[in-house]
């Protein structure tokens, strides 16, 4: 009798807790299919949402319930269930939303109620922006893009996407995620991402991050690119000088009576959406939204981008219950769209969290959050799986296990492998071996072979080998051979350097050998642009001299924004001096000019041995980061990056003939204006606090510029001479401060506006003192083509002022720019 209750109990119990499955469709009255339309229990924030063809599934232990089906523009339809033990079928079918407009009159020249419906929106924003003070929530996101067509080839190389499916039609990205998000206001948040699924590989991490779109915000961010300015809320403060608005009628839904707002951009080329928000009578919170944008919305990259999202309320307040974003759009021949679905459940809006629970990580991903079974995800994921996407997982989670296969992975070593002429000759050539993660990797010829007044025809071989491991550890080493066929000089070193770090990134560098280098270590020209220089216009720009060199570094991150930097050199430094007047042309009064800098100096430098010793400690403040299973990266901050380095010229150490001690404080930052653009800075003081014994290589120098090919921005001077200003003073001021309009201003002009050039205005400064300073003011356009920059350069000095233009090509400047 004992045995025959226990198993009546743990029969009954079985049946109140197991879960029965409902499914169903979800159409309009014509049959037509409703894409992600949202299923809740009522009066709570309990449910699913149907995916792309209007499917639903969803778990419910027995009871009898209330569901609530909605989508944007549609009446929303309840029906009672009563959950047992067998699974439920039940479809919905939604009417069309009628919009009630009998009580309003709207008179010629006279306002359209819909301004007063916004005013009272704009007057409550920020009350409904920061009224939930605190919550966690959990959320489902599922991204999917798909191609409708592409290129046979691109730049040249055929496109394979080496799934054996020939078929223009075919889905690019798939991938789901669940993730917990918490929240605290003013200023914390975090994402734990518990699973997570990349079609294809098993080892990736997918939409890591849901990223709502709160309209309630006064600029709305959406993605990376797509507009640097942002895009401007139908409902922010300043909204009435972007939108006009349209009363479209009321509803009702639960009660509550809804105003259905047509949001109508008055200017083309401007930021701005256009469509529908739904806003609740006397609450003035958003309901619903359908808006979208537009190439003429000043976006880039692409056609159209639709945003939908449902509020449903909780408790007091109301909650987003779903945002689905729909992108499209063709690149360089790529016809693509896709879908973006976020599903918000199980609101917590008294969540207690534990000390120290928000710190600096603010996205976490766990150590097994992508390696859930199949078995999971199908009775996990709110928004059931078309077709062709479980097709998809099927097709290429069984090709990731081929290309897995060492054969396979041979086959594409012996496939991608085989040098061709214009890879040897223009872009290089990588000899790979997938399987053991190792690499070889040539410069082209085109860049192994230059021309300079010390060594004439110049070669420079230098290959590098590389191997991968698990997470950071990799190492890389390179040997360098040149030989000058002028001075008959060869010249051999080697570098190596190894990362390693669970937590944070770490690295060990060294070389040595002999090497020529530029008395600017930074090397602020490359050999090429000195090459074309030296042979058309006569101008030998490259200054350089010979060392036989050991150097080596530690750089390791710190956490909490901060780095640290070590390092150490020895130079025994050789001067060269000039072997030829050979160039293309032969130009009047235009003679080679000595190889050291005759602005600063009247001789070469004295052979002599150099021993420098440096710290350096970088730090930004308020820094946040991403913690994945096997380390931690630094996803920036919202303040400044600060860098301190000190430099020490050893005298005695290895016969070092220097004694010197300098310093350098620099800082850096981008504001983010919104609507009004980007300032970018870069701000830099310095000095010798001990200048005994300095040689040419240790002055302080900067990155100037004399070719038309811009110096990297930020870190340069794009009108100064290399050397004109390098010193050995005391203490001197920099500053690079660019304004980046990105369409201010740009969009009011025919054409311009069309191709979505921007406009950007800036200075570059350099104080010494009152006999040796440079500045230069300039106005240019960027994001032509998405990749080019010209600039009109206006620079001043003591004794002349002078101007020219500078390009930014991609891929190609004048030189490195480290600071």
């Amino acid at each position: 009798m004992k045995q025959f209750i226990l198993c009546c109990t743990a029969l009954l119990c079985f049946t109140a807790l197991s879960a029965s499955t409902i499914t169903g469709t979800i159409t309009d009255k014509k049959g037509n299919i409703l894409p992600f339309a949202s299923i809740l229990v009522k009066k709570s924030t309990v449910g699913t949402t149907a995916n792309s063809k209007g499917i639903f599934s969803l778990q419910l232990a027995a009871g009898r319930y209330v569901l609530l089906c909605q989508h944007v523009g549609y009446k929303s339809v309840e029906k009672e269930i009563a959950v047992s033990a067998d699974d439920i079928t039940i479809n919905f079918e939604l009417e069309e939303q009628q919009y009630d407009l009998k009580d309003v009159v709207v008179k010629s020249g006279s306002e359209d109620p819909a301004y007063a419906i916004i005013r009272n929106a704009i007057k409550h924003r920020e009350k409904h922006l920061k009224e939930i003070k605190k919550f966690q929530c959990e959320v489902y996101i599922k991204g999917q893009l798909k191609l409708r067509d592409y290129p046979k080839r691109i730049l040249g190389q055929p496109v394979d996407f080496e799934d054996g499916d020939t078929s223009k039609r075919k889905m690019l990205f798939l991938s789901e995620t669940v993730a917990r998000y918490s929240v605290l206001e003013p200023n914390d948040s975090k994402i734990e991402v518990l699973s997570t699924r990349v079609s294809g590989n098993s080892d990736g991490f997918g939409l890591a991050s849901p990223q709502i779109v709160s309209f309630y915000e006064n600029n709305i961010e959406l993605g990376d690119g797509l507009n640097p300015r942002g895009f401007i809320s139908p409902i922010s403060n300043n909204a009435l000088n972007y939108y006009r608005y349209k009363f479209e009628g009321t509803f009702f839904e639960n009660g509550k009576e809804i105003n259905h707002i047509k949001v109508i951009p008055k200017r083309d080329y401007e930021p701005l959406f256009n469509g529908y928000i739904d806003i609740i009578e006397d609450e003035w919170r958003i309901h619903s939204v359908q808006l979208q944008l537009l190439k003429k919305s000043q976006m880039q990259f692409l056609d159209t981008l639709k945003i939908d999202q449902l509020y449903v309320p909780a408790k007091d307040v109301w909650v987003i219950k779903q945002q689905v974003i729909y992108p499209a759009g063709k690149f360089f021949g790529f016809d693509f769209h896709g879908n973006f679905v976020q599903v918000y459940d199980k609101f917590n809006l008294d969540p207690k969290f534990e000390k120290g629970f928000f710190n600096n990580t603010i996205l976490k991903i766990y150590d097994s959050a992508n390696k859930k079974p199949k078995e999971y995800w199908d009775t996990t994921r709110p928004v059931a799986l078309l077709e062709e996407e479980a097709k998809d997982y099927k097709k290429k989670d069984s090709l990731e296990v081929v290309r897995k296969d060492p054969k396979y992975l041979d086959s594409l070593d012996r496939k991608f492998n085989k040098p061709n002429l214009s890879g040897i000759v223009l872009s290089g050539y990588t000899y790979s071996k997938r399987k053991s993660k190792l690499s070889v990797s040539f410069d082209p010829i085109f860049d192994m072979i230059n021309y300079n007044t010390v060594e004439e025809t110049v070669v420079n071989f230098s290959p590098a080998i590389s191997k991968s491991y698990e997470g950071r550890k990799s190492w890389r080493i390179s040997p360098n051979l040149r030989y000058g066929f002028g001075n008959k000089h060869f010249n051999a070193h080697i570098t190596g350097n190894y990362n390693f770090g669970k937590k944070y990134l770490n690295s060990i560098s060294a070389a040595f050998g002999s090497k020529v280098f530029q008395f600017n270590n930074a090397q602020p020209i490359t050999p090429r642009m000195n090459t074309f220089a030296t042979l058309y216009w006569r101008n030998n720009f490259m200054k350089i001299y010979e060392a036989g060199f050991a150097r080596v570094g530690y750089t390791a991150g710190l956490g909490d924004g901060f780095s640290l930097n070590l390092n150490a050199q020895f130079q025994d430094r050789r001067p060269l001096e000039n072997m030829s007047n050979y160039s293309w042309r032969k130009l009047d009064g235009q003679p080679f000019t000595p190889n050291y800098p005759t602005e600063i100096v009247s001789q070469n430098i004295p052979k002599h041995q150099s021993f420098v010793a440096g710290v350096s400690l970088s730090w930004q403040p308020g820094s946040k980061y991403m913690e994945l299973p096997n380390r931690k990266v630094s996803l920036g901050s919202d303040y400044p990056r600060f860098n301190l380095s000190l430099s020490q010229g050893i005298e005695g150490l290895a016969g070092s003939d220097v004694n010197f001690t300098r310093w350098r404080f620099s800082m850096n930052d981008d504001v983010d204006l919104k609507i009004g653009g980007r300032i970018d800075y870069r701000l830099a003081t310095g000095g010798f606090l001990n200048a005994d014994k300095v040689y040419l290589p240790d002055f302080q120098h900067y990155q100037g510029n004399r070719q038309s090919i811009a110096a990297p921005y930020l870190n340069s001077f794009q009108l100064m001479t290399y050397y004109g200003f390098s010193n050995t003073a005391k203490l001197y001021g920099e500053a690079h401060v660019e304004y980046h309009l990105n369409g201010l201003i740009s969009n009011k002009i025919p054409l311009i506006r069309k191709w979505n050039w921007f406009f950007v205005t800036g200075t570059n400064s350099l104080f010494i003192n009152k006999d040796q300073y440079h500045s230069e003011v300039f106005f240019g356009i960027e994001n032509i083509l998405k990749v080019f920059r010209v600039d009109y350069i206006y620079a001043f000095e003591k004794q002349q002022n002078f101007h020219g233009i500078r390009f930014s090509l991609p891929f190609l400047v004048t030189g490195n720019g480290e600071d």
